[in-house]
């Protein structure tokens, strides 16, 4: 006759079990992380986004005592490396730098893979600054006040570079055509990297670019910077003027931000974020950010907390600003 284990057994199994499940899952948080952790950048390498985020990797690597690897997933405006982050494990070892691109994005694409409200976790804010509108050295306007006339006679014959739409540099560009009248056409990259490449070449009239690749190549007299979206001009290039000062005020400032996919543990959160932070409080990270025309978020800023409140009104503010503009919603590529 079969003997089966006594009830009491059973239980004490079980809650033997049930314990060693919890003692493995607390022993892998405390040991996060154990392994490289990717650092997704939905932009081509070169671009402002990869700039900042080889800056944060370098940083946090040896604040985490492991290696974090950034990697390139371009495509779509910025939604083929969300989707990827989305998508993958919620374990700590697959986070997201993004943008403005990221919250405006439920407003320009009907066939998202994933709810931008839901499906991330923010670990913290990074760093805030303009957008900067340039042209080639060749263009013949060279000021402010001439390019918009320009444009506004140029129709369809001005070419304007974008990162794909529903990135800083489209929106900024779909900003220009509302304020100015004028009608571009807009032709599509794989990030601004080379796009500014191209401008830079002469291949293409003009670009709405963030302050971070902006800046250098003006300092280097290789573009022509005819204003700045913020609403004072940057210390860093005091000779070029905002947009208001200019007679067509474009209001556009861009911040990044950290992300893990949602449901990722407490604890990984947590180490991520302490990493973050510290990236961002250090004077030699801060200097680089002045340099690019950026700076830090203020230390109350700069939890997460914060980042979420920021992140949710943000979602809101480009839906309505688009919906105003008449932009509707169509299939991410």
């Amino acid at each position: 006759m079969t003997k089966f284990p006594s009830a009491t057994l059973v239980a004490k199994l079980t809650l033997a079990a049930l314990c060693f499940a919890g003692l493995t899952r607390a022993a892998e948080a405390q040991s996060f992380p154990s392994r490289t952790i990717s650092l997704v950048v939905p932009f081509a390498a070169g671009g402002p986004s990869d700039v900042i985020a080889r800056l944060l990797a370098e940083h946090m690597s040896r604040t985490l005592g492991q290696s974090v690897v950034v990697e390139n997933t371009a495509g779509a405006g910025g939604t083929t490396g969300a989707t990827r982050v989305a998508m993958s494990p919620a374990d700590g070892y697959t986070v997201l730098i993004h943008h403005l691109a990221l919250k405006a994005a439920p407003a320009l694409y009907n066939n998202l893979r994933y709810d931008t409200a839901a499906a991330f976790e923010p670990l913290g804010m990074i760093n805030t600054g303009p957008m900067v509108i340039a042209t080639k050295l060749a263009l013949e306007p060279k000021t402010a006040p001439d390019f918009f006339a320009f444009a506004r006679a140029q129709g369809d014959r001005l070419t304007m570079a974008h990162a794909g739409v529903g990135s800083n540099s489209h929106l900024c560009a779909l900003l220009i055509a509302q304020a100015s009248g004028a009608k571009p056409t807009l032709i599509a990259y794989r990030g601004t990297g080379p796009a500014m490449n191209d401008l830079v070449g002469g291949q293409i009239d003009a670009l709405c670019d963030q302050s971070t690749s902006a800046i250098p190549q003006i300092q280097g007299n290789r573009i022509r910077g005819l204003a700045v979206t913020s609403a004072e001009r940057l210390s860093i290039i005091p000779g070029v003027p905002t947009t208001r000062e200019s007679g067509t005020a474009i209001d556009m400032t861009i911040w990044h931000g950290l992300y893990a996919p949602r449901g990722t543990p407490a604890e990984a959160v947590e180490r991520l974020s302490a990493a973050l932070r510290a990236a961002v409080a250090d004077p030699a990270i801060n200097e680089r950010f002045a340099s690019f025309g950026t700076t830090s978020f203020p230390a109350a800023q700069r939890t997460r907390e914060a980042h979420k409140a920021a992140f949710d009104a943000e979602i809101a503010k480009w839906a309505a600003t688009l919906r105003a503009a008449g932009v509707v919603a169509g299939a991410a590529n």
